[in-house]
């Protein structure tokens, strides 16, 4: 029973999140003038409600500074995500990195580059 409103909380989190990205609404210059890909892969939002950690994907080369920018606007996103999720606490948002998208394009870029040498 836990589990799932655990799972739900962190869909509406996420949800929450990427509406942010898409519409602009954080202005972290490390976040605005990024020319990478920047997603929400996961949010795992731990049983007491207290923390969730938030992965996010970087496709291109300034992870580390879009992962600073969110780092540092983890207040105002917090108190967006309050503003959109009813909960009697919002949990303290914690970044990390996720890198299993570009771990998945070098995989496949490897595979056809043996696909090439075999001459398949």
């Amino acid at each position: 029973m836990s589990y799932e409103r655990t799972r739900r909380i962190g869909e509406e989190i996420k949800k929450s999140i990427t509406e942010l990205l898409r519409e602009q609404r954080i202005k972290d210059i490390r976040i605005i003038d990024s020319r990478s890909l920047i997603s929400i892969t996961t949010v795992d939002v731990v049983r007491d409600l207290k923390y969730a950690y938030i992965y996010i994907s970087v496709l291109g080369n300034d992870s580390d500074k879009v992962l600073e920018g969110f780092k540092s606007a983890s207040g105002f996103i917090r108190k967006e995500v309050g503003k959109d999720i009813k909960l009697r606490y919002t949990p303290e948002l914690i970044f990390k990195m996720d890198d299993s998208i570009e771990r998945g394009v070098n995989m496949s870029k490897l595979i056809n580059d043996l696909n090439i040498e075999s001459g398949e």
